[in-house]
């Protein structure tokens, strides 16, 4: 009996380089398979870079679009009406357990476990600088805790694997087991054992740090709504100085700002329209479509926000692509099959959406590869600083809460004092809405919204217009065709 997670843990591994552009830009090596790889040191730094080369896969994201935007009230489906059928069930919430997106996505991340279980198994027999090893193990630590993180944020009970080679009849773990066993010991392994940010060299920029980790784990708190440790983590990566805010807004996302002041963890890639070659297809995916050709035009801002933003915060305008804008040198027109505004109502009087494109993931160059060579940014540091807020405000320490939402709100008004003025309230209802606001305007189009309003309890009210349904949308369905091949050992969730 061979579940689809066996499936996708038995593929060849097609090792590549990591993060960093420079150690990127070298070519895969071929084939290898458990139990001849790694053996080397050399072996060893290439099958942890194979473990990142998992994160520029398509279907890592959410089976390759970024459907948590889109199942968010802050992002519509986007493209032009026709094209896309196989996303509209994300946008209505209509999606079911035998979507291919969703069986990709989870396949993929168990690729990437698998990738991950082959470093942790073979490493430690290998005679090598043990400096070295260490910090390859948590790295290999750090990423399969990030990629349970997802299966467990999504699916919420899944199948445990705990080496390569996923044994038969596996049934579905707890939650909470996964991540007690799996993600907390993972993270705090990678914390005592990988490097600051600034202990690499240039080569080897976006691979995992100490602070990546203490960020992961402040996230993963967070969402379980375990305040004191959101504070504990999020005040160590803080406190090690090794991490500031761009002084421009749109730097954290510039090519400009790739590893840069404010890069906590990204996923680097290189201008080639394949991932084994180095790119990533997550921005081109969501790259203008039409005129100027930059993509498909997926996830596309949704015009509430627009309105909800107003006119005066700059990130508007850094995190939007608005039809006639120019855009190094190019008038944006857009796609000639989608309509520049549709309208709720039949007298036109009420703007349903407009045609913009997602600016977060823009990069320059005339070429579609120039947007596989888009850094995912995974978590920031302006996160970070409100993940920090969040939890001092909850733990009763209002002023440290006001300094870090505060911080982030000063970087945003670009040195405009009259806009975006300090918040100022200590009451803690108060403070939490201004908070959870912040992250709506600062973290938009992160993947990051339709969970924040799951763990707060507010996507019930939120997006129930949508199609949200309580009790039922929170998680996703495992695939049915795993629940098939496992003949039953693996069951569905409730209401699904």
């Amino acid at each position: 009996m061979k579940k689809i997670l066996k499936y996708a843990f038995l593929l060849l591994i097609t090792l590549s380089s990591a993060c960093n552009k420079d150690f990127l830009d070298r070519p895969p090596l071929s084939s290898l398979t458990a139990g001849t790889y790694p053996s080397t040191a050399k072996e060893a730094i290439s099958a942890t870079n194979g473990i990142y080369n998992t994160l520029r896969v398509w279907q890592i994201n959410t089976g390759g679009f970024p459907l948590l935007d889109i199942m968010s009230d802050d992002a519509v489906k986007g493209s032009n009406p026709g094209d896309g059928t196989s996303v509209v069930p994300f946008d209505e919430f209509t999606f079911t357990a035998t979507d291919g997106n969703i069986e990709h996505w989870y396949r993929t991340l168990y690729l990437g476990i698998r990738r991950a279980h082959l470093v942790l198994e073979q490493v430690p027999t290998i005679s090598m600088d043990e400096t070295l090893k260490n910090r390859l193990l948590a790295e290999a630590r750090f990423l399969r805790a990030y990629f349970y993180s997802i299966l467990v944020r999504g699916f919420e009970d899944v199948p445990m694997v705990t080496s390569s080679d996923a044994p038969s009849g596996l049934a579905k773990s707890t939650g909470e087991q996964i991540y007690q066993e799996i993600i907390f010991t993972d993270l705090e392994f990678a914390i005592e054992n990988l490097p600051l940010k600034s202990d690499y060299s240039p080569d080897d920029a976006g691979r995992a740090t100490k602070g990546a980790a203490q960020a992961l784990l402040a996230r993963l708190y967070l969402y379980r709504g375990d305040f004191g440790n959101v504070e504990k983590y999020c005040l160590q990566a803080i406190n090690s100085g090794q991490y500031k805010l761009e002084i421009d807004f749109a730097d954290a996302f510039s090519v400009a700002g790739e590893n840069g002041l404010e890069s906590v963890f990204e996923i680097g890639a290189l201008p080639e329209s394949s991932s084994g070659l180095g790119g990533n297809q997550y921005a081109n995916t969501q790259g203008i479509r039409g005129t100027p050709n930059y993509g498909w035009g997926f996830n596309r801002p949704a015009y509430p926000w627009i309105i909800f933003m107003g006119s005066q915060d700059p990130r508007l305008d850094a995190s939007v692509v608005f039809l006639n804008e120019i855009l190094d040198g190019v008038v944006v027109l857009g796609d000639a099959a989608t309509p520049d505004t549709t309208y709720t109502d039949q007298t036109n009087s009420v703007i349903k959406e407009i045609e913009v494109y997602n600016q977060k993931i823009y990069a320059s160059g005339a070429l579609v590869e120039a947007r596989w060579g888009h850094n995912r940014r995974i978590i920031r540091y302006a996160d970070v600083l409100l993940m920090a807020a969040e939890a001092l405000n909850e733990n009763g320490n209002q002023t440290d809460a006001l300094m870090y939402v505060n911080e982030v709100r000063r970087r945003a008004r670009g040195g405009n004092n009259t806009i975006l003025p300090d918040i100022i309230t200590t009451n803690q209802s108060q403070l939490r809405l201004e908070i959870y606001n912040e992250r709506k305007r600062e973290l938009f189009m992160e993947g990051l919204r339709f969970w924040d309003l799951v763990r707060t309890n507010r996507a019930e009210a939120i997006l129930s217009p949508l199609g949200f349904i309580k009790n039922k949308h929170e998680f996703f369905p495992i695939p049915q065709s795993e629940i098939d091949i496992s003949e039953g050992v693996i069951t569905q969730h409730p209401n699904w």
